[in-house]
């Protein structure tokens, strides 16, 4: 059977917003809090994920709209490094390192963009990153989004979308109401806080199942069913980090 740990990425893998940090090294902090001004009226009584989807819309629109992505690209490099040197939680480190251990498919589901989580991903080792699409045209970015931004239902469709269709044990972890959907697919969810998760187990428990099988444990000492290995993976897909 396929197994697969899904992460969200800002709250759980990180422990704050990865957006802005990056918005401000591309245009630097004065453009950003001059956009965010501007939109601030639209701040006001946002309820919905359609809401929230517009304003992340138009914020990209103000600031990165025109620009040349290979322009981007050392920007995107350096941020991306800086992240996995820094500012991944030791934590959770730990956990990706346990299901990397188990043979389990590591992926990224995350609303914040492809354009520097797939080299975020790539460094860490992970199969697959999930994340909001920038729209580019003639090679600069337009500042529309292609397809939706991936956020709670549409977590569950590009999940779907990259493990298809089969037998799956999937490990979710997730810090938000942006990821409730995504929790609730997995056949063992962990709502990551701002508290250390215990260690993961070091070597397979020695108890045993009614059936005779060894007794997997997830980390955080969560019962799982005994995993097995992934199947041979596919080609890249697009949005793959591998």
């Amino acid at each position: 059977m396929r197994a697969v740990a899904a992460f969200d990425f800002d709250g759980t893998l990180v422990e704050r917003d990865s957006l802005l940090p990056f918005l401000q090294r591309v245009c630097g902090t004065r453009a950003v809090v001059r956009a965010l001004a501007l939109e601030s009226p639209r701040l006001v009584g946002l309820a919905g994920g359609g809401d929230r989807d517009l304003l992340k819309a138009r914020l990209f629109g103000r600031l990165l709209a025109g620009r040349r992505v290979v322009d981007l690209d050392r920007v995107v490099r350096d941020y991306a490094e800086h992240v996995t040197a820094r500012r991944i939680r030791s934590d959770m480190l730990d956990v990706v390192e346990w299901h990397r251990r188990e043979g389990h498919e590591l992926v990224i589901v995350s609303a914040s963009p492809e354009l520097y989580l797939v080299p975020i991903g790539r460094l860490l080792g992970f199969d697959a990153v999930l994340g909001t699409r920038l729209e580019v045209d003639d090679g600069r970015l337009t500042g529309r989004l292609t397809g939706r931004n991936v956020r709670g239902p549409e977590k569950v469709v590009r999940l779907r979308g990259h493990v298809g269709e089969g037998p799956l044990r999937l490990w979710v972890y997730g810090d938000s109401g942006g990821d409730r959907e995504l929790l609730a697919l997995a056949d063992v969810a962990t709502r990551v806080t701002r508290r250390r998760l215990p260690p993961p187990p070091q070597s397979p428990p020695t108890s045993m199942t009614g059936d005779g099988d060894p007794a997997a444990t997830s980390p955080g000492d969560r019962p799982a069913s005994p995993p097995t290995r992934p199947s041979p993976p596919r080609g890249p897909e697009p949005g793959s980090a591998a």
